[in-house]
């Protein structure tokens, strides 16, 4: 797939088939729809793994309950959250990729990450923190191959401008429980640093 070089790169993002094949494989048949959410200027970045069915169909990230939970986290409401000139939620993948055969989601694909990633970090020249969800992201962004508990635990080696985090789907609630650390003393932290971005 040929990309026109003349269109804003969100443009080119939006305008994306290259996975359009592998996509209608998939036990969902679905086709591409990039969810691309930032702005040169904006100072957070929101870096996660990919869009689930919710968002492929609202075009919105984060608009399902992982959101909800995720804003709790970071102590954000929704309007400061969409707030593009501030936050940039980039994902490793800005397509939904989804599900197999039993319903599970499926990995992002790295051609994603490969053909955009590093533009769009060029593009956000301004970013004072980043959160990275997930273990894709932790990946991408800070080079590690550690278990993303082991990466977590950790975070204070990566912050104040790094907070790398678990997916808050409510399927990981049970992580929550055995890591009590997370919301005790990550948290407050991750929230403070938020805040003092927002509101510089």
């Amino acid at each position: 797939m040929r990309h026109d070089p003349n269109l804003p790169l969100a443009a080119r993002i939006r305008a994306c088939s290259i996975c359009a094949q592998k996509f209608a494989a998939t036990a969902t048949h679905h086709a591409p729809r990039p969810v691309v959410w930032f702005r040169p200027g904006a100072r957070i970045l929101i870096a996660g793994q990919a869009p689930g069915a919710r968002v492929h169909e609202s075009g919105r990230p984060f608009d399902d309950r992982s959101g909800v939970r995720l804003r709790e986290w970071l102590g954000m409401d929704e309007s400061e959250f969409y707030d593009a000139d501030r936050v940039a939620v980039v994902p490793m993948a800005f397509c939904f990729p989804g599900y197999d055969a039993r319903g599970a989601d499926l990995p992002p694909p790295p051609i994603c990450a490969q053909t955009w990633h590093g533009q769009v970090m060029e593009e956000l020249r301004d970013l004072r923190l980043l959160v990275l969800i997930g273990a894709h992201a932790q990946r991408w962004h800070l080079g590690v191959r550690t278990p993303l508990t082991e990466t977590v635990a950790g975070w204070r080696d990566h912050a104040p401008r790094v907070f790398p985090l678990p997916h808050p789907s409510w399927r990981n609630t049970a992580w929550l429980k055995k890591n009590p650390w997370f919301e005790r003393d990550l948290l407050p932290v991750l929230k403070g640093r938020v805040r003092e971005v927002l509101d510089d």
